[in-house]
């Protein structure tokens, strides 16, 4: 089974080439190999490799500078999907994209399930949103994972942020009412390859499905965990932070709003490929304990 990985160097798309690997022949390429920008030389693209799957690991995450470059935002999380889209169902490909909890409106405090009525409250919730009603218009056989609060120890980070200000500052302020639960990029793409393999077999495991990690806090709590856990995991680490204040999203306007709500029900995912998910402390502590590792620095 031929694979084709875009987006290979995302924190998603790094762990994908890892997961994706025994499954069959991965063909992995990034951003100067096939530009989501430009959908007609990706067409072209995937015509010549004909793979059986097509695992879409490239977005526009900018979320705030989305705001200010809805033309580019758009093409790359909507009109590249569409175009992936239509090709895969030419070849009879499987296509896997990755969605997020803002193409929903934040409202209420329950964990949204996938037929949960959708509204977006910024141009990248709404260019993901498009991205998907393309795919599901154009491809029957398409696998869309909504996830939420990615992290990862490659790149930059929340954690990392929260570690460097900490190391800077006696007190930090971090949101307190947007919830959702830190969903590690190496548990995306373990269950990404199990649902793949589930999916070529059976096709009532495709469609929409809700991808997160279990439990939930707030940015504000999942600052408090971090630097919690680096002192533990790292003794001689110096934080100069002692209080970390929560303040309400009100107090940190930036040019897009925030779901306030981003819990993702995550029932029909867990019921149709038998899978477990583990709590986000789980995964948050498996990425602090890389990035703290020895020889690490912050």
């Amino acid at each position: 089974m031929k694979i084709l990985l875009l987006g290979k160097n995302g924190q998603v798309g790094w762990e994908l080439q890892r997961s994706l690997a025994p499954l069959g022949e991965l063909v992995a390429l990034d951003r100067r190999d096939a530009d989501l920008s430009h959908p007609e030389p990706l067409r072209e693209r995937v015509r010549q490799l004909r793979p059986a799957v097509v695992v879409n690991a490239a977005a526009y995450t900018a979320v705030d500078k989305a705001e200010s470059e809805p033309v580019l935002a758009h093409a790359i999380n909507a009109l590249a999907p569409g175009a992936l889209a239509e090709v895969a169902h030419e070849v009879g490909a499987l296509l896997v994209h990755f969605s997020t909890d803002y193409v929903f409106d934040g409202s209420g405090d329950a964990p949204r399930a996938e037929a949960a009525p959708t509204g977006p409250l910024s141009v990248y919730g709404q260019t993901k949103l498009e991205g998907e009603q393309r795919i599901q218009a154009a491809c029957d056989r398409h696998l869309i994972l909504r996830t939420s609060w990615v992290h990862a120890a490659r790149g930059g980070n929340f954690a990392r942020t929260m570690l460097r200000l900490a190391q800077e500052r006696e007190e930090l302020k971090v949101i307190d009412d947007q919830i959702g639960a830190p969903t590690g990029a190496d548990l995306i793409a373990d269950v990404t390859a199990h649902a793949i393999r589930q999916a070529v077999r059976d096709p009532a495991c495709m469609g929409v499905h809700h991808l997160a990690a279990a439990g939930e806090t707030s940015w504000h709590g999942y600052a408090r965990f971090v630097l919690d856990m680096a002192r533990e995991l790292q003794p001689g680490l110096v934080l100069r932070a002692r209080e970390v204040l929560p303040i309400p999203t009100s107090a940190y306007p930036t040019p897009a709003r925030r779901p306030l709500n981003s819990r993702l029900d995550t029932t029909r995912l867990r019921q149709t490929f038998g899978l477990n998910l583990p709590h986000w402390k789980t995964g948050v502590q498996r990425m602090l304990s890389e990035i703290l590792g020895p020889k690490a620095t912050t």
